[in-house]
């Protein structure tokens, strides 16, 4: 099998770093060599954070070049922007409509660009975007953002829901884990 590359990208305080863990949990009990590399901006004050996870028969380094992403996870609408160059052609982009402004836009230097889906879109990318954090109010938690994408993401890979289901019971505590269950899914179902 060939390697596969997914990013998970968002800001400081969302989630993606026990989003990966669920993640990679899930590829290991499938048998797949795993690499994860967290990158870190100024994840305390909402600053870019990425998770690149790389898996297959045999991986090597977990960095993901620019084109060579299969899947792009955003958890902010301006990070799947920030991060298209690192789809490859083909590849698919999963994405919370949940809009956090940056720094220069809190202080005014800046405007959030407007319609980033549609931008997107129009490049021929195959992108599924949700309010992601609506659902994950439903389940009970706006914390749950980060598996309400990973219940999304279960949808176009092929592995059994009970890998995903143990990857939960292992990664999430067990005061939140009944949360996190609602949460992935109504991602599943969306």
């Amino acid at each position: 099998m060939a390697t596969k590359s997914i990013m998970l990208v968002g800001v400081g305080g969302q989630g993606t770093l026990l989003a990966s863990r669920i993640l990679g949990n899930t590829l290991l009990s499938q048998g797949f060599d795993v690499k994860v590399s967290e990158v870190h901006g100024m994840s305390q004050r909402g600053g870019s954070v990425v998770t690149y996870i790389k898996y297959g028969e045999k991986v090597y380094s977990p960095v993901i070049e620019k084109g060579e992403a299969d899947i792009i996870i955003s958890f902010e609408e301006l990070e799947a922007a920030r991060w298209l160059s690192y789809l490859k052609k083909g590849g698919k982009i999963i994405t919370n409509t949940q809009q956090t402004p940056p720094m220069p836009v809190i202080t005014g230097a800046m405007e959030y660009p407007a319609d980033i889906i549609d931008k997107i879109k129009a490049k021929g990318v195959d992108i599924t975007a949700l309010d992601a954090l609506a659902l994950a109010e439903d389940a009970g938690s706006s914390r749950a953002v980060n598996v309400v994408l990973m219940g999304v993401l279960s949808r176009i890979m092929d592995f059994p829901a009970e890998a995903w289901k143990k990857a939960l019971e292992e990664c999430v505590p067990p005061k939140a884990l009944e949360i996190n269950r609602k949460a992935f899914a109504l991602g599943e179902n969306v």
